[in-house]
């Protein structure tokens, strides 16, 4: 068995799952992210605790699913801009010294690709770019059956790319992508767009359910974020490609609300040769996916020394 934890933003789950990725276990808490590391810390651990206490089976590793920037193979958080406080924290060794077990930490995007790939929409294929589409945005990219860390454990920090002149500021840049493709990012756009409809305290889930009512300026809200999610994929495309663009989070959610509109960018600017073989998806492990790629740092790190996939 794996205790896995699934840290982000908005929300932590903690599971306890098989390393084929059945989960046996699962309780989900706020993250509480303002209140900063040592708060949401000591949260986890208790959290944690309560997951090793209801099993009698022998639970073997921790196992991390977290937004980067980090050094995942030293389990090093280095400020993540949805876990303010998270500074160079030295997140394996504390979860060791608190839990007495090996423990692994892996990138969210990374651990959703490592997911998708060995249980979901990437099973048998070679090159896939897995999309968190969550409170941030980033990406987990598998290529040529291998995951892809860079050269310091950087690649797939897409949200930080600055894809229009101006726009939501997040990641620290107005413009960014992660401005036009996270959930925190499009409900800052609905407000810069309409001011008078959406306030402070909006989310993207308000914006959609106004979609949902046949709002025309949640329509034009989305259309707008489709516009550069489709450049982004054609981007992405063009540069790497890949067999599948896999969509967790808003992209399963809200698909309906975005994707026409950044499927057709993503068809009219990239290579026909590259749209020929590529499609757009959402995960197939659905609102599992956040569960079982919580897992998969252990799975793949304890398998392979970190990165190569067997």
């Amino acid at each position: 068995m794996i205790l896995g934890l699934d840290i982000g933003g908005t929300k932590t789950a903690a599971v306890l799952g098989t390393r084929q990725g059945d989960i046996r276990w699962r309780k989900q808490i706020a993250t509480t992210s303002d209140r900063g590391f040592q708060t949401v810390f000591s949260k986890i651990t208790v959290l944690a605790r309560e997951a090793l206490s209801s099993t009698q089976d022998r639970v073997d590793a921790v196992s991390v699913s977290i937004g980067g920037p980090l050094d995942a193979l030293n389990g090093i958080v280095k400020s993540p801009p949805n876990l303010p406080g998270w500074d160079n924290i030295p997140l394996k060794r504390l979860l060791k010294e608190e839990l007495s077990l090996p423990v692994y930490v892996e990138h969210d995007g990374n651990a959703g690709a490592l997911a998708e790939f060995y249980f979901g929409a990437g099973q048998r294929l070679r090159n896939i770019i897995f999309l968190t589409m969550g409170t941030g945005f980033g990406a987990g990219l598998i290529l040529d059956g291998r995951l892809y860390r860079g050269t310091n454990d950087t690649a797939g920090e897409i949200g930080h790319i600055r894809i229009a002149e101006d726009g939501p500021l997040c990641y620290g840049k107005a413009g960014s992508l992660e401005g036009f493709g996270s959930g925190t990012g499009m409900a800052k756009l609905a407000r810069a767009m309409f001011p008078a409809l959406w306030s402070e305290s909006s989310t993207v889930l308000d914006v959609y359910d106004a979609y949902r009512s046949g709002s025309r300026e949640a329509r034009q809200v989305f259309e707008n974020a489709g516009l550069y999610l489709g450049r982004a994929f054609a981007m992405l495309g063009d540069l790497l490609n890949p067999e599948r663009i896999i969509l967790g989070g808003l992209g399963m959610r809200i698909g309906d609300a975005i994707l026409p509109v950044a499927e057709s960018v993503f068809r009219k600017e990239t290579l026909p040769q590259v749209s020929s073989v590529c499609k757009i998806v959402p995960a197939q492990l659905g609102e599992a996916i956040g569960d079982i790629a919580s897992l998969c740092a252990a799975i793949d790190q304890g398998n392979n020394t970190g990165g190569t996939i067997s």
